[in-house]
């Protein structure tokens, strides 16, 4: 019998406000150790579809699994938890950084506790790796400028432990350069060997649980060929 996929999308419809399909039918499957890519031009649901994975909006019709088993089937907490949402903007987000992650981790100790301790990755010490300094954490995220905003945010989801399938949606968008390659670098290396694959990881897996897939939203063609597994181009949906 064929492995379970990690993840599977099956007959996904978002519609409209007017009624019209933003996508129709969308199905795919994502399995451990790869990063699929979404494309598609402005306003084709990239950033809809992340929110509906992760139970975040509504879809008109469809299935999520995870393991073989519905998110509605899953508490929807531990479901956000273990498909996790970082959005290209968490500026948004009221409180400071360190407030998120309190709430973050309080919520993944009542689901998880012993693994929560055992598997975790200190986010602060995983942003630091990438450029961000602890006194930044007791900042209002709305005066983080976008790069410290979007490598905290990200920090959080990776550090947390128990999330399984990270949904990125543009990640580095406002990172420099340099600041994005080591993210990029960072979170391919967390992942499980991809079977098949001839990609390797350029660094040491990190302890405990880290992500097993991404779903990456980016709109730059280069960073999709360095970062992708395969690619979904949602404009012919």
């Amino acid at each position: 019998m064929p492995a379970t996929p990690l993840l599977e999308v099956e007959d996904l419809t978002v519609l409209r406000d007017n009624s019209s399909p933003l996508f129709s039918n969308l199905s795919f499957t994502l399995s451990p150790g790869e990063v699929l890519v979404l494309r598609g031009v402005s306003g084709s649901g990239k950033s809809t579809l992340l929110k509906c994975i992760a139970e975040l909006n509504l879809y008109s019709k469809g299935i999520v699994r995870l393991h073989g088993k519905e998110s509605k089937e899953w508490d929807i907490p531990e479901w956000r938890i273990k498909v996790a949402y970082v959005p290209q903007r968490p500026s948004l987000l009221p409180g400071t950084p360190l407030d998120f992650l309190s709430t973050i981790r309080s919520l993944s100790a009542r689901k998880k506790a012993l693994q929560a301790s055992e598997s975790e990755v200190d986010p602060m010490d995983l942003a630091q790796d990438w450029g961000i300094d602890k006194p930044l954490w007791r900042r209002d995220w709305g005066i983080l400028s976008g790069g410290e905003a979007q490598r905290i945010a990200l920090a959080v989801a990776v550090g947390i432990g128990g999330a399984e399938v990270l949904l990125l949606d543009e990640p580095t968008s406002a990172l420099d350069a340099d600041s994005s390659d080591k993210v990029e670098k960072s979170l391919l290396s967390m992942l499980p060997p991809l079977e098949g694959s001839s990609r390797q990881n350029e660094h040491v897996q990190r302890k405990g649980n880290g992500p097993k897939a991404l779903i990456w939203i980016t709109h730059s063609a280069e960073q999709a060929d360095r970062v992708g597994t395969r690619s979904l181009d949602l404009s012919q949906h």
